[in-house]
């Protein structure tokens, strides 16, 4: 398999972002989803909807969500539409909790390690196109999350995430074998990179850098300082690429972030992705 090519600046600022996204050379067609993480309530390191403002509306995307499988502000429709308007994404856009009503869609998992089905929100379905704007950062459970998590936990619906933490059984949820449920993430994942195939892109922004997640409504303050901006045609690559970029840094806080990637086998989703060939660890950086 060929490289994939990987675009890198240390720029930060929302111009950057679109700078980013058109360094991708694609035009997502039609009605375009765009995957963000919107923040628990309570937590200080997610990226806020102004940051992501000019790309949303360089692609005219709706912005989607699906609701969590954990206690929170964001595990029910009702309560996650009024953190939606607390973070401002409602303000600056359209919003679509995608799983707000059932039924799930089914997607079959092709060769998948552990899953044979995939459950997402049903309203994915009336998107044409993605754009996964990432967060990276580190996260209790994945070690990191990056683009392969958005593609599956991230919009999984609920019953689909407990599902995926539990290994293809939803009742175990976060108890399942732990490479069981990274592999489970790259399977869901993999669902989701081929169905949008040639119509989807990913920006990956390093800012923020904290061992915790946006999910975690009491989150470890950044452990780094921020590092830039990555975009790909490829998540296995993009993710990669993200994590070089902290091994290779001489930052003071490079060690405590990949302690809690390497205690959770973090990398071991990226590895199952490239096995499901929705992707290639080998990549070029180009800086951009």
């Amino acid at each position: 398999m060929a490289k994939s090519t990987v675009y890198f600046t240390n720029e930060l600022t929302p111009e950057a972002v679109v700078k980013m996204y058109r360094q991708l050379g694609i035009e997502l067609p039609g009605k375009v989803a765009v995957k963000v993480h919107s923040g628990e309530d309570g937590n200080q390191n997610y990226l806020h909807p102004e940051f992501m403002k000019p790309v949303i509306d360089a692609v005219n995307g709706t912005v989607v969500e699906c609701n969590t499988a954990y206690g929170g502000a964001r595990n029910e429709t009702p309560k996650h539409i009024e953190l939606m308007k607390k973070h401002h994404w409602s303000d600056l856009f359209d919003v679509d909790i995608m799983d707000a009503e059932g039924p799930d869609v089914e997607w079959p998992v092709e060769n998948g390690k552990v899953l044979k089905v995939n459950y997402l929100g049903k309203n994915i379905e009336n998107y044409d196109s993605m754009l996964v704007l990432i967060h990276f950062k580190g996260h209790p459970m994945g070690g990191y999350g990056g683009a392969l998590k958005q593609l599956s936990i991230g919009v999984a619906s609920s019953y689909g995430k407990a599902y995926i933490h539990g290994a293809g059984d939803a009742k175990v949820g976060f108890g399942a074998d732990h490479d069981s449920f990274l592999a489970s993430m790259a399977d869901a994942a993999s669902t989701v990179a081929k169905h949008f195939a040639g119509k989807i892109a990913y920006v990956a922004v390093m800012k923020n850098l904290s061992v915790d997640c946006d999910c975690c409504a009491v989150a470890e303050d950044p452990c780094m300082n921020d590092v830039g901006i990555l975009s790909s045609l490829d998540p296995v690559a993009l993710d990669r690429a993200c994590i070089d970029l902290v091994i290779n840094s001489n930052d003071p806080g490079r060690d405590h972030f990949m302690e809690r990637v390497n205690s959770r086998h973090g990398t071991h989703t990226i590895d199952s992705a490239e096995t499901l060939g929705i992707g290639t660890q080998a990549y070029e950086l180009v800086k951009v």
